[in-house]
């Protein structure tokens, strides 16, 4: 019985040392698959295949795939065997030779030459070329082959239809709306180095996969794949560890991870790897006028986004893969079965509802998704889904989707409001449409205020409507619109925040510095530099003490962004801007001396080179030879914009600091006639035209000046001036 007993005690010791050992390998196995803070790198779509063969087999072919590649036999699909296409005198050639692909034709310098094809750009339904430069340039060849019908044809820029575009413009093939390295390269390769050296003016760029691979969307997979390969029972205990969560929870950060290049946007920080925040690297522009119709529906190329963040799709959590495949891309089903994953289609695939019997009517996506077309043949749907409005389309001149098919001159917008009325009833549910406020913000009118303050207070306006809204308030200054501004701080959208704090006006950050300044440590970086940017430079009264660290760093951040799209004028400017606000005009000389070298068709450089140089004591006769270029661009400018007052203003301002008082005279008349209700134009020729003693013309633009303005000080003050040098005469 003892020996039994014993031999019992030892099995079960035996046991709870096994369990413990067991339960020991478990733990420590468990432990060694926690997050560990090394950063990941990029590893190449080869190790994801050998995992993932079935999604990586889905992507092969795909738009993403063939976003770029170099030229091959089976890459390049246009016609390269000797053929041409003209177009305003210029003839471009495509050949091959010595197994290579070319083209001739017209250079930066206006000589034609031959130039190596590098890489080919896109699929369907065009294809694009691309050659590269010494400097590091890569430029896209606007003539392009159409992938449907076989043939070449010319890209034209939106505003350029029908117009020789000459070499020297930034729009012709060699300028910079051209050039990949800035305007799309980081969006059609794989962790994309622009490597741009401002002293040099040239590009290094690099990139770990040509095209728009498997890390682009799930990040550096380092990690994952130590991870995958380690043998561990846990290795993914947290889901999908060591790459970007896009599976589960909300569909921010998937559409997050999307929006980087299907967004019309500023890039902020270099940094950028999918799964980030997109406002701490990106600055999406809002429904301005050049980019969306007053409604919000797509005007200008705006990549998705800006009209997805519009929709209802987005305010009830649908994400991107709900409708298309994120691998092949193509759309998950067919034709109105795709929206009946949600929308009951005995309710809306049905006569009842459409009222159409024509099949291509009676798809969801032409009411509700209407179509562009971008790059001359590129179409594009709208992703706001939005109720067909022809009633707006009356009041704001709006397209709408009843007369995008229905185009007879009998058939106006008026006619399908009324039709639309007949089936649904009097009112959308959609109504009232913020296309309305925005439409009278945008005009200046004087009840715009009211119907942007009352779209602000409503619930169901979508963020980027109320961060354009207060973008728009700021051209009413009134206690009202300060008021909103102000509330617009502590916003829990940051696209608000940083709305309100760039509309602010300079009063009320007189007052209340302190509530700007703690913007200055916002959780998003968006709102940090908008902050930056308003407080840099301010009196030291308004540097709220405890607040000067901060806005070191915020400095520090902005100077950052800027210099992440540094191959740009703009980004020059902004640093120059900031330069000159801390006091620094030689930096601030530096920045507008680049600014000129790489855009030098910008009018208002040079004079801002000039000013500053004068304050630094520059040497004259170069402040004047800048004045002078700058008179001759804006005289160049005259043709793009003949009506612009401002361009006249702005030319006869430089010729009178320039000596050339004619000259400026008769520009500044000119900005008189086009902008008649200008104050500044009557009394910039006023004092020229009192410098040269033309006293009749004097007196003309005065009593202009005091029509405008009654009772002014500067026209008593001219007046005084004129009495005491004609009592000489």
């Amino acid at each position: 019985m003892a020996n039994s007993t014993v031999l019992r005690h030892r099995s079960l010791l035996l046991c709870g040392l096994v369990l413990f050992g067991f339960g020991a390998f478990v733990f420590a196995d468990w432990y060694s698959a926690l997050p560990v803070t090394a950063k990941a790198t990029y590893v190449g779509r080869n190790s994801c295949a050998e995992c993932h063969a079935n999604q990586v087999d889905q992507w092969h072919g795909s738009h993403h795939d063939r976003a770029m590649e170099l030229p091959s036999e089976t890459s390049v699909l246009g016609d390269f065997n000797d053929s041409s296409f003209s177009r305003f005198g210029v003839t471009t050639r495509f050949f091959r030779r010595d197994g290579k692909y070319f083209v001739n034709t017209e250079g930066p310098d206006g000589e034609f030459q031959d130039f190596e094809i590098k890489y080919t750009f896109g699929c369907e339904p065009m294809q694009q070329y691309m050659v590269e430069f010494p400097d590091g340039r890569v430029q896209v060849l606007r003539v392009s082959w159409d992938t449907v019908k076989n043939e070449w044809f010319y890209v034209t820029p939106p505003d350029v239809l029908d117009e020789r575009i000459e070499p020297g413009d930034p729009l012709h093939w060699t300028g910079i709306g051209q050039n990949w390295n800035t305007m799309c390269a980081e969006c059609h390769s794989t962790n994309l180095q622009k490597n741009f050296d401002p002293e040099k003016n040239t590009y290094s760029t690099t990139f770990t996969e040509i095209d728009v691979s498997c890390e682009m969307c799930h990040g550096p997979a380092s990690i994952h794949v130590e991870l995958a390969n380690s043998n561990s029972l846990f290795w993914d205990r947290n889901h999908g560890y060591g790459l970007v969560k896009l599976k589960g929870g909300t569909s921010d950060k998937q559409i997050e991870t999307c929006a980087p290049c299907h967004s019309r946007r500023t890039h902020i920080h270099a940094d950028y790897r999918a799964g980030d925040k997109y406002m701490d690297h990106f600055d999406p522009a809002l429904l301005r006028e050049s980019l969306y119709h007053a409604d919000g529906q797509i005007l200008d190329e705006v990549y998705v986004y800006g009209s997805f963040l519009q929709s209802k799709m987005y305010a009830k959590d649908v994400r991107c893969t709900d409708c298309h495949n994120p691998h092949s891309l193509e759309l998950k089903f067919e034709g109105n079965q795709l929206c009946a994953q949600c929308h009951l289609p005995g309710k809306y695939d049905s006569p009842s509802h459409h009222h159409h019997v024509d099949s291509a009517a009676t798809q969801c996506v032409n009411c509700h998704m209407m179509e562009q077309n971008y790059m001359v043949i590129d179409g594009r749907r709208d992703h706001s889904f939005r109720i067909p409005r022809p009633d707006l389309s009356a009041e704001l001149g709006t397209p709408n989707a009843c007369n995008n098919c229905h185009d007879k001159p009998e058939e106006t917008s008026e006619w399908a409001a009324n039709a639309v009325r007949e089936w649904y009833g009097d009112r959308r549910p959609d109504d009232p449409h913020y296309g309305v406020a925005l439409a009278a913000g945008r005009r200046g009118d004087e009840e715009g205020e009211q119907q942007l303050l009352e779209l602000l207070k409503r619930l169901d306006v979508p963020d980027i409507v109320r961060a354009t809204a207060l973008e728009l308030l700021a051209n009413y200054d009134s206690v009202e619109s300060r008021r909103m501004s102000r509330e617009a701080l502590d916003d829990s959208n940051p696209l608000v925040r940083t709305a309100g704090l760039r509309a602010l006006s300079i009063e009320f950050l007189a007052k209340f510095p302190k509530l700007v300044a703690e913007k200055l440590q916002d959780g998003v970086r968006l709102v940090r530099l908008a902050a930056a940017r308003r407080m840099v430079g301010q009196s030291e009264q308004l540097l709220v003490p405890e607040f000067r660290d901060a806005l070191r760093q915020a400095v520090v951040e902005y100077r950052a962004a800027q210099e992440v799209m540094q191959e740009r004028a703009a980004a020059q400017l902004n640093l120059a801007a900031i330069s000159q606000a801390e006091g620094n005009n030689r930096a601030t000389i530096k920045y507008l001396r680049r600014a000129m070298i790489q855009e030098p068709y910008l009018s208002g450089v040079r004079d801002r080179l000039a000013q500053v140089m004068e304050q630094e004591g520059g040497n004259p006769e170069a402040i004047r030879k800048l004045r002078s270029e700058e008179v001759d661009l804006l005289a160049r400018n005259y043709e793009f914009m003949p009506d612009s007052a401002d361009i006249r203003y702005q030319r006869g301002m430089l010729l009178y600091l320039i000596d050339e008082y004619d000259e400026a005279r008769v520009a500044l008349e000119d900005a008189c006639r086009l902008g008649p209700d200008n104050y500044s134009n009557w009394l910039a020729l006023a004092l020229i035209c009192e410098k040269q003693e033309r006293w009749n013309e004097v007196a003309k633009a005065l009593r202009k000046m005091n029509e405008l303005r009654p009772d002014d000080p500067n026209v008593r003050g001219i007046l005084q001036r004129i009495e005491q040098a004609r009592g000489g005469q």
